[in-house]
C-alpha cells in the first residue's frame, strides 16, 4: 500500500490534530467566502472573559456554534462566525487585585492609570491562552475579525448608546438602594447576586415609647446591625391595635435618640407583631416607605462593610462583629426580647461570594420598562426571536413582564468609564459622547458601565455599529444564531434583544439555542470548591477534540443539563477508531483508485443498492436534525449507519465481491465503498472536524479541504425500497441463525443444515439470488430454499418476514426448552400486534398522519400477523 494512502494501525488522535488547525487558519478557510450570491449566516461568540481558562461549558458553548457554521459552510452559506472576548469588569479587576496582593500591592498603591496598564497586561496574556484553546477544540472563528468589548470601535457603540439612552430619559442618575458588594466594593445588578439558604436568627427587640408611659412595641429583625440607620418604625393603618401609636415616637435603643410611628401599607399585619423597624438607607421596601414619609436616609455602613462615624461606639466594627456587639448590648438594657433560629435566603455577590449589603448609594440606572414592553411586543411579530427549546420563550418574557431597573454604574477602575462629567465649581453634569473642549474644568464620573452593558450590544457592535455603512454590518446583522446556556438568558440574552431593537429596530438574531450545565458523573455542578471541575484541555490531550465534541454534541438533548463520564469518553475515542479501522480496510482495498475511478452506473448487488439507500436516509435525517438543532439525534443516526450498516453490515459483505473473481464487481463495490466513506466523512466533519478531514484527504476526491467540501446531499437515482426491504430480509435471517446457533452453542466455524421455507414465490427467489451472502454468514452444510418444506420435529425454529427457519439440531435440542422460548417469542409478537393494530384503530391517528406513515404501519401489522401465526404454529407442532 502506498504510504501516501496510508492510515497508522490504531486512531491517534495527537498525530492527526497536530498542525491541522493552524493550516486552515493560514488557509483562511475560515473567513466568509463574500460570495453575493450566496446567503449570509452570521454568529457572534459568546464573548468568554479574560479571567482564566476556559472550562468544559465553554468548549460544549463552542462545539455546538461550530457544528453549526461549520455544517452552513458546507452547505454554501457565507459564513461569518465572529469571535470576541469580555473584559468582564468584576472578575478581572478581582483576579489583577489577588495577583498584585501576592506582592503586596494594592490598586491604590499604583493609582488608575497604571493599574490599568497592568490590567490591559493580563488580559492580552489570557487572551493568548484563550485563542490557543479555542485552537485545540477545532472552532472556525474569523481571527480576522476578533473583538474585544474594550476596543476602540465597541467604546464608540457603548458611549453612544448610554447618550442616546440618557437623551431619551432612559437613563438616570440617582440614590436608591442597591445591592453592594463589600469586598469588591461595587454595585451589583439583581441577577450577579446569588441566593443561598443559610443559618440566621429573627432578633426580637422592645422599642420604648417616647411620652415615659412606659409601654413598648416589639419588632423583629434579621440585621440588627442596620437598627442605627431607623429613621421610623411601621404599622398598618388598619391595625386596631396601634391606632393610638400613630404619630408618636419611640426611643432608638443605644442610640437614645426618638423616631416616629408611621401608618403605611406595606405593613402586614398578621405577620409578627405588626410592628416593623424602617431604615431608608440600608433595605429596599423601607427605601420606598422612607420615601412616602419623607424621612430622613441615614447611611451607617462604609463600602466595606464596617460601621462608619454615624455608628457611635460601633464605628469601625465589620458589620458581623457589630450585630454580636449590638445584641449584647441590647440585652444587658434590657431591650433584647428573644432570639429564634431560622434557616433564610440571604444574597451573596456572584463574583466575591460575600454577603451582598443592600446599600443608599447614587448610581446610575436603565429605565426598564418601556424597554422591555418594546422586546415583549416583539416576540408577537414576524421578527421575533426563536428560542429552542420554545419553553425558554416564558423563562425570557417572565423575565422581561416582571423587570426592575437596572444598575449600570460600578465602582471599578476597568471597564467602560460612564461618559458623564460634572464641573469643578459649579457642579454641572454633562453628558456626551466626547468629554467638554474645556475638559481642565471638568471632573470625568469615576464609575464604569456593567460588563453587560457592552456585552449586550456585542451581535451589532461586534460588527461594526454605529457605523451603519460598515458592510459586515450592512451584510451578516442580524446574526442568524445564538447559542448560549439556559443560565444568562436574563444576563445576557434578554439585554441583546432590548438594545438591539432600540437601536438597529431588529432583533439581534433570529434563533437562540438554549443548552444546559455540564455537571459531574453524580449529578453535581462542577465547581473548584467540590474540586470536581475537568479541563477540557487535558481531555482532548488524551482522547483528542474529535471525541470530546463527539461526546459533547451527541450527550444531550436542546436545554437539558449533561454529565461528564469518561466511559462517555471512551465511548466517543472507540468509535472514531471504529471509522478509522473501516477508512483503512477501503484504503487497503481501493490502493490504485482514483476519483475518475469511481463509477456508480452499472450492476449493483443488493447489498450495494442497500447501502446507497441507507447513505441517501441518514444524509437526510443528519440534514434536518442539524437545521432543529438536535445534534444527539443527528449524533444517532450517523451512529447507526456507520457503525452498524457501513462497518458491520456492508463492509462485511463486501468481501463476498473483493475476494471474489469478478473484476466488473470488485470495481463497484470499490466505487461504493469509497462513494459512501466520502460522504461519512463530509457528514462527521462538523462534529468531528479533524479525524474526517484526515481521513477525507486520503481517499479519493474532488477540492482542497472537507472545511469546505459540499455537504452531501440526496441522490433520489439511489434509493432502491426494494433493495432496503430485501437487505432487511438478509439481516433478518443471519442475525437469527446466529442467536440460534448461539442458543445451543454451535459455534460459525461448525456447519449445520439449514431449511428456509418461504412463503411465497418472490421471497423464495430473492433468497436464491443472493444465496452467496446466506452461505458465506451462516455457514451450512445443507440448505433448502423452498415453499415446501415440512418442519422437521427436532428443530430449533425462527419467523423472518417472508419466511420461516428450520434448524436441525436434534442431538442439541430440549423440546421443553424451544417451547418456552417459543412461547416468549409469541408472547413479543402479539404484543406488536396489539400494539400496531391500536394505532390503526385510533381515528386521530390514521386520519392526521401522513398517508406514508399509515400504509407503513399497515405493511407493520400485515408482517406480525403473519410472524405471530407461524410462531403459534410451530408451538403447536412441539407440543403434539
Amino acid at each position: 500500500m502506498s504510504e501516501e494512502k496510508n492510515l497508522a494501525t490504531k486512531y491517534h488522535p495527537q498525530e492527526v490534530e497536530a498542525g491541522r488547525y493552524d493550516k486552515w487558519v493560514k488557509e483562511k478557510r475560515f473567513e466568509p467566502s463574500g460570495d453575493p450570491e450566496a446567503t449570509p449566516y452570521s454568529i457572534v461568540i459568546p464573548p468568554p472573559n479574560v479571567t482564566g481558562k476556559l472550562h468544559l461549558g465553554h468548549a460544549w458553548d463552542t462545539t455546538l456554534q461550530d457544528i453549526i457554521i461549520r455544517h452552513k459552510r458546507m452547505q454554501g452559506y457565507d459564513t461569518l462566525w465572529l469571535p470576541g472576548m469580555d473584559h468582564a469588569g468584576i472578575a478581572t479587576q478581582a483576579k489583577v487585585e489577588e495577583k498584585l496582593a501576592q506582592d503586596g500591592i494594592s490598586r491604590y498603591d499604583l493609582g488608575r492609570e497604571k493599574f490599568l496598564d497592568k490590567t490591559w497586561e493580563w488580559k492580552e496574556e489570557y487572551a493568548g491562552h484563550i485563542r490557543e484553546q479555542w485552537g485545540k477544540i477545532g472552532i472556525s472563528v474569523d481571527y480576522d475579525r476578533e473583538r474585544f468589548t474594550l476596543d476602540e470601535g465597541l467604546s464608540d457603540a457603548v458611549r453612544k448608546v448610554f447618550v442616546k439612552l440618557y437623551e431619551k430619559d432612559l437613563i438616570y442618575r440617582g440614590e436608591y438602594i442597591i445591592n453592594w458588594d463589600p469586598k469588591a466594593k461595587t454595585a451589583l445588578s439583581d441577577i450577579e447576586v446569588i441566593h443561598k439558604d443559610v443559618e440566621g436568627a429573627f432578633y426580637h427587640m422592645s422599642y420604648l415609647l417616647a411620652d415615659g408611659s412606659g409601654k413598648s412595641v416589639e419588632i423583629a429583625t434579621t440585621r440588627p446591625e442596620t437598627m442605627l440607620g431607623d429613621t421610623a418604625v411601621a404599622v398598618h393603618p388598619d391595625d386596631e391595635r396601634y391606632q393610638d401609636l400613630i404619630g408618636k415616637n419611640v426611643i432608638l435603643p443605644l442610640v437614645n435618640k426618638e423616631i416616629p410611628v408611621v401608618a403605611d401599607e406595606y405593613v402586614e399585619m398578621d405577620f409578627g407583631t405588626g410592628v416593623v423597624k424602617i431604615t431608608p438607607a440600608h433595605d429596599p421596601n423601607d427605601f420606598e416607605v422612607g420615601n412616602r414619609h419623607d424621612l430622613p436616609r441615614v447611611n451607617v455602613m462604609n463600602e466595606d462593610g464596617t460601621i462608619n462615624n454615624l455608628g457611635g461606639k460601633y464605628e469601625g466594627m465589620d458589620r458581623f462583629a457589630a450585630r454580636k456587639a449590638i445584641i449584647s448590648d441590647l440585652d444587658k438594657v434590657g431591650r433584647l426580647v428573644k432570639i429564634e433560629k431560622m434557616t433564610h435566603s440571604v444574597g451573596h455577590s456572584e463574583r466575591s461570594g460575600v454577603v451582598v449589603e443592600p446599600r443608599l448609594s447614587t448610581q446610575w440606572f436603565v429605565k426598564m420598562d418601556p424597554l422591555a414592553k418594546k422586546a415583549m411586543d416583539n416576540q408577537a411579530t414576524e421578527d421575533k426571536v426563536e428560542f429552542y427549546p420554545p419553553r425558554f420563550e416564558n423563562t425570557f418574557t417572565s423575565w422581561m413582564e416582571n423587570v426592575h431597573d437596572w444598575c449600570i454604574s460600578r465602582q471599578l477602575w476597568w471597564g467602560h468609564r460612564i461618559p458623564a462629567w460634572y464641573h469643578k465649581e459649579t457642579g454641572e453634569m454633562y453628558v456626551g459622547e466626547e468629554a467638554p473642549t474645556d475638559s481642565e474644568n471638568w471632573n470625568q464620573d469615576e464609575d464604569v458601565l456593567d460588563t453587560w452593558f457592552s456585552s449586550a450590544l456585542f451581535p451589532f457592535s461586534g460588527m461594526g455599529w454605529p457605523d451603519e455603512e460598515n458592510p459586515d454590518f450592512k451584510r451578516y446583522f442580524p446574526n442568524s444564531t445564538l447559542v448560549t446556556g439556559y443560565d444568562i438568558i436574563f444576563f445576557w440574552v434578554s439585554r441583546m434583544i432590548f438594545q438591539s431593537l432600540e437601536f438597529t429596530d431588529k432583533a439581534p438574531f433570529k434563533n437562540v439555542l438554549i443548552h444546559g450545565l455540564i455537571r459531574a458523573e453524580d449529578g453535581r455542578k462542577m465547581s473548584k470548591s467540590l474540586g470536581n471541575g475537568i479541563d477540557p484541555m487535558e481531555v482532548v490531550e488524551k482522547y483528542g477534540a474529535d471525541a470530546l465534541r463527539w461526546f459533547l454534541s451527541t450527550g444531550s438533548t436542546p436545554g437539558q443539563d449533561m454529565r461528564f463520564s469518561y466511559d462517555k469518553m471512551d465511548a466517543a475515542w472507540n468509535f472514531i477508531n471504529k471509522i478509522w479501522n473501516a477508512s483503512r480496510f477501503v484504503l487497503m482495498n481501493t490502493e490504485d483508485f482514483t476519483y475518475e475511478d469511481i463509477n456508480l452506473n452499472g450492476h449493483k448487488t443488493v447489498a450495494d443498492r442497500w447501502i446507497l439507500t441507507r447513505l441517501n436516509e441518514t444524509i437526510e435525517r443528519v440534514t434536518t436534525q442539524f437545521e432543529k438543532f438536535e445534534f444527539g439525534e443527528a449524533g444517532r443516526h450517523l451512529y447507526n449507519f456507520i457503525w452498524d450498516d457501513f462497518c458491520d453490515w456492508y463492509i462485511e459483505m463486501s468481501k463476498e465481491v473483493l475476494y471474489g473473481e469478478n473484476e466488473a464487481q470488485k470495481q463497484m463495490t470499490r466505487s461504493i465503498l469509497v462513494h459512501v466513506l466520502d460522504n461519512i466523512m463530509r457528514l462527521v466533519h462538523p462534529i468531528m472536524p479533524f479525524v474526517s478531514e484526515a481521513i477525507w484527504e486520503k481517499i479519493p476526491h474532488q477540492g482542497d479541504s472537507i472545511v469546505v467540501a459540499p455537504y452531501p446531499t440526496v441522490n433520489a437515482d439511489f434509493t432502491d425500497k426494494k433493495a432496503a426491504e430485501g437487505m432487511e430480509i438478509l439481516k433478518e435471517l443471519i442475525r437469527s441463525v446466529r442467536n440460534s446457533r448461539s442458543e445451543v452453542n454451535t459455534p460459525m466455524s461448525k456447519t449445520i443444515t439449514l431449511l428456509i421455507k418461504t412463503n411465497d414465490v418472490a421471497a423464495e427467489e430473492f433468497l436464491k439470488e443472493n444465496i452467496n451472502y446466506i452461505e458465506r454468514f451462516c455457514n451450512p452444510e445443507e440448505l433448502v430454499i423452498s415453499p415446501t418444506i415440512e418442519a422437521p420435529e427436532l428443530a430449533m425454529s425462527a419467523v423472518i418476514t417472508g419466511a420461516e427457519l428450520y434448524l436441525p439440531l436434534a442431538d442439541l435440542i430440549n423440546i421443553e426448552e424451544e417451547i418456552m422460548r417459543l412461547e416468549k417469542e409469541l408472547d413479543k409478537w402479539t404484543k406488536e400486534v396489539k400494539m400496531v393494530q391500536g394505532k390503526l384503530s385510533n381515528e386521530r391517528f390514521v386520519s392526521n398522519a401522513p398517508e406514508a406513515v399509515v400504509a407503513g404501519e399497515r405493511e407493520k401489522e400485515k408482517d406480525y400477523l403473519e410472524k405471530q401465526a407461524a410462531v403459534k404454529e410451530r408451538i403447536a407442532t412441539l407440543k403434539k
